[in-house]
């Protein structure tokens, strides 16, 4: 048993990490926008941090389609790298990103166009609903940049270029970072903050305008801008010289066969994302019901957790790459070898996320809210989230080698199951009928997590992945 925790292919173990380091800081850092918001906002109060959290929560549900636009471009252009077909690469590539636009644009102008009453249903406090709207609206007119955003890292990834991912990320979190100091806080506050450090140069772009502390409200502003740029930014990458000669990427062609592997592919994460997300949201609005300190601390943990996410993600993704790769190259037993080493870079970076949630969340919490009550929740919280690492990385890196291979649907289908069936019932006997409170939709999260780390573990054994072809 303990020799599964030694690497037993040291090349394929390193070319995993060479693959995955660049996407897990660029994961990191792109949730670490939405940690920056809720960092700056927690300290406007519990009102402010559960308005941010469930606003973006809501507005996650139809961006997270971009997740299956991302996955329909991964999985094609690295099986087509491993038959080195490097132009129909770039074909999948504008296959999604026209197929994005036509779907992004009519989902973009309907979730603004009825913002308040979306987000009426989930929340009802007045101060509270207020702010909530106010940041799902930039969040949700920045729906096609994400499609676009999430289609090019999934080409990027694909063609195993994924230093691309990381800068382009890297730079749009800086950039978030510096426009929620002074739109949150205001011009007066980003003077005070900056003059006299070695940042104090920055502040020039603030001296036009008397910018005032616009609070939630410029934190999304902020982070849309910083979206916008993400995109602006993957789109001048493709001029490099080897992105134009070997893999043709503004030839102006299309292919409607490819297209219909890509949304086959595609489709049931598409239903997968959709329909998980709006389960998270109804664990969120339990919480809600619950109580607001409960609902805030759970955005806090969530936050958190998500980050913690990004090692097995990372690897994930990594490993999705390789499997597609070398299923394209017709070599199925390599595709096995590259997920067992990614298993184990998971466990080793998710264990140790793990043992640090547990021993040290007493002062992981506090940097994001000074509200004692709220600590006092969300602490013992991130301490139980520390015990589910591992299950994390059985979940997250074996998904993504699954849809590395084509193999979507089926776990597809027992997610959504596993979610209505039994995640989203649970929480609201233990939370409400049983009266656990705050710990009841959390012990149905571990309950749900269990389950689908074991079926998704029979799935990747029963070699059913190895016979897909796409």
């Amino acid at each position: 048993m303990l020799s599964f925790l030694f690497p037993r292919n040291k090349p394929l173990f390193k070319k995993v990490f060479i693959l995955a380091t660049p996407v897990i800081i660029s994961n990191l850092s792109r949730v670490s926008m939405g940690i920056i918001d809720m960092a700056m906002v927690g300290h406007l109060g519990a009102s402010a941090l559960a308005a941010v959290g469930m606003a973006g929560m809501v507005t996650w549900v139809p961006m997270s389609l971009g997740i299956a636009f991302r996955t329909g471009t991964q999985t094609l252009v690295s099986r087509r790298l491993g038959q080195k077909r490097f132009d129909r690469c770039s074909v999948a590539f504008r296959n999604m990103q026209l197929f994005a636009l036509l779907i992004g644009l009519p989902i973009t102008a309907f979730c603004f166009y009825y913002t308040s009453p979306i987000i009426s249903f989930f929340i009802k406090d007045p101060t509270t609903l207020s702010q909530c709207i106010d940041y799902a609206t930039f969040n949700f007119l920045g729906i096609c940049f994400i499609y676009g955003a999430f289609i090019f890292q999934g080409f990027y990834t694909g063609i195993e270029k994924t230093k691309v991912h990381m800068k382009v990320v890297l730079t749009s979190n800086i950039l978030n970072i510096y426009l929620n100091i002074g739109l949150i806080f205001g011009t007066e506050y980003i003077l005070q903050t900056l003059q006299g450090t070695p940042f104090s140069y920055f502040t020039f772009l603030w001296s036009f305008y008397d910018f005032p502390a616009l609070g939630v409200k410029g934190a999304a502003i902020g982070t849309f801008i910083a979206s916008l740029w993400m995109f602006i930014h993957y789109f001048l990458y493709l001029f490099e010289s080897e992105l134009i000669k070997k893999y043709q990427v503004f030839k102006l062609s299309l292919n409607k066969a490819m297209l219909k592997k890509q949304l086959i592919v595609a489709y049931p994460i598409a239903f997968q994302e959709t329909l998980v997300m709006a389960s998270i949201t109804i664990f969120y609005k339990i919480l809600g019901i619950i109580g607001v300190l409960e609902l805030a601390a759970t955005q806090i943990i969530f936050r958190i957790m998500h980050a913690s996410f990004m090692p097995a993600i990372g690897v994930g993704q990594a490993c999705a790459t390789l499997v597609g790769k070398y299923l394209g190259e017709k070599n199925p037993d390599m595709a096995e070898e590259s997920i067992y080493e990614s298993l184990r870079g998971s466990f080793y970076m998710m264990g140790s996320v793990g043992i640090c949630f547990i021993f040290f969340a007493q002062y992981i919490v506090p940097p994001f809210t000074n509200d004692q009550e709220l600590i006092k929740i969300a602490v013992p919280g991130l301490r139980f989230v520390g015990f589910l690492q591992f299950l994390d990385a059985v979940c997250f890196t074996l998904w993504f080698a699954l849809t590395g291979s084509g193999d979507t649907k089926v776990p597809a289908i027992v997610d959504v199951i596993s979610h209505w069936i039994l995640f989203v019932p649970a929480c609201w006997i233990l939370g409400i009928t049983l009266n656990f409170g705050f710990w009841g939709p959390w012990f149905a999260f571990g309950l749900h997590l269990t389950f689908f780390a074991m079926f998704i573990f029979w799935r990747f054994k029963s070699g059913y992945w190895k016979k897909i072809e796409v």
